[in-house]
């Protein structure tokens, strides 16, 4: 009868044990999504385009150290080539852990092309982690910009 009691109690604080894992809880490449924007209509030269993204990584490479190397990249439809932005890191340099949370970019304001009253932009993110490693994209709705 002991021993059957001495086996239960071991069998029990096996199944209670929970492994502790040195594994990344997400993909080592970094994911990204859009959660909100501030608005769907701007002044041109006078209001800023705020957006909300959520993000996570598992290795948690995410910013730089170097205000000069910039890793967030939106890319107006109206234009050639991507604005760049600083990121500073999101985890301590040379650590190796998952990472989630949300990041706030705010925009500088934005012009019209044309002659037109009015344009219409959709914006492209993605980011760079410290590995080179590139995020996957999010696109924006449509984003009306208006003349003064």
């Amino acid at each position: 009868m002991r021993f059957c009691l001495f086996i239960f109690f071991v069998l029990s604080l096996c199944t209670a044990c929970e492994k502790v894992s040195d594994e990344a809880v997400f993909d080592l490449t970094p994911r990204i999504e859009l959660i909100d924007l501030s608005t769907d209509t701007l002044r041109a030269f006078e209001d800023r385009l705020r957006i909300r993204i959520r993000y996570e990584d598992g290795d948690g490479d995410l910013g730089h150290s170097d205000p000069d190397i910039n890793t967030i990249f939106v890319k107006d439809s109206r234009l050639e080539n991507a604005d760049e932005y600083y990121l500073g890191p999101l985890a301590p340099e040379g650590s190796d852990i998952s990472i989630q949370g949300s990041l706030n970019l705010e925009l500088s304001p934005t012009f019209l092309l044309g002659n037109g009253s009015e344009e219409s932009a959709i914006y492209t993110i993605y980011l760079l982690d410290r590995a080179g490693q590139q995020s996957n994209t999010i696109t924006t709705p449509t984003i009306t910009i208006l003349s003064n």
